[in-house]
């Protein structure tokens, strides 16, 4: 009767932490669109004034957009790592909470690079935002490869019916794939300029297919 009453108590508990960390990825990713402030126009408005108006946020929808999927995409990850989680203990705890952390800084970061991207940013060369937004994307890469290979470790006992080797290897090879191509960025930008530096996340889609297909060819 103890050992059912504990399992339940464990089994609450990690559900409160997966429910925490939902609430995290959600209010998060509803902050990104409160960064668009809706123009205010004074004067003789119309629907030209209007239109030139919402041009000047296309770079900060293109920021809220990248950011928004980005998001997504690790709150996907983080549903799908603990899918396998059956038990926790204090140190997940405290390294989910250190993920969840970089999460929520994206906002702030995301809009500081776009606030400053576009033309005014390629005709003054402005590199801290950039800087600070890649910072960021690195950090929470790093937090979730932490997070899996803590997990997927069988020395931990936290997880049961875990993929194969070669699917965690892949998954830990695709997440690594966003941090180095925003890090290639840096170089870039401080070498060559801005300008050149905003088109290198277009990797991206090409490397994760790479890796994908690798996968799927040695399976």
């Amino acid at each position: 009767m103890d050992r059912l009453e504990n399992e339940l108590k464990k089994e609450f508990q990690l559900e409160r932490l997966i429910l925490f960390s939902d609430a995290v990825f959600a209010i998060a990713i509803t902050i990104l669109i409160l960064e668009i402030k809706i123009p205010e126009l004074e004067g003789d408005i119309s629907d030209d004034v209007i239109l030139r108006a919402l041009v000047k946020l296309i770079p900060k929808f293109i920021g809220f957009l990248i950011s928004f999927f980005l998001i997504g995409q690790y709150w996907a990850g983080h549903h799908r790592m603990f899918g396998f989680v059956t038990s926790y203990n204090r140190k997940l705890l405290w390294m989910n909470l250190y993920f969840l952390l970089t999460i929520v800084v994206m906002p702030f970061t995301t809009g500081l690079y776009s606030e400053y991207s576009g033309t005014i940013m390629f005709q003054k060369q402005l590199k801290v935002p950039m800087t600070f937004y890649v910072g960021n994307i690195v950090l929470t890469a790093f937090a979730n490869y932490r997070l899996w290979s803590y997990i997927t470790n069988p020395k931990n006992h936290l997880a049961d019916h875990l993929p194969s080797r070669n699917f965690i290897k892949m998954v830990k090879w695709r997440g690594a794939i966003l941090p180095c191509c925003f890090l290639i960025m840096l170089p870039i930008a401080y070498g060559f300029g801005v300008q050149y530096a905003v088109y290198v996340p277009m990797l991206i889609p090409i490397l994760i297919a790479l890796v994908r297909k690798r996968y799927d060819k040695k399976s």
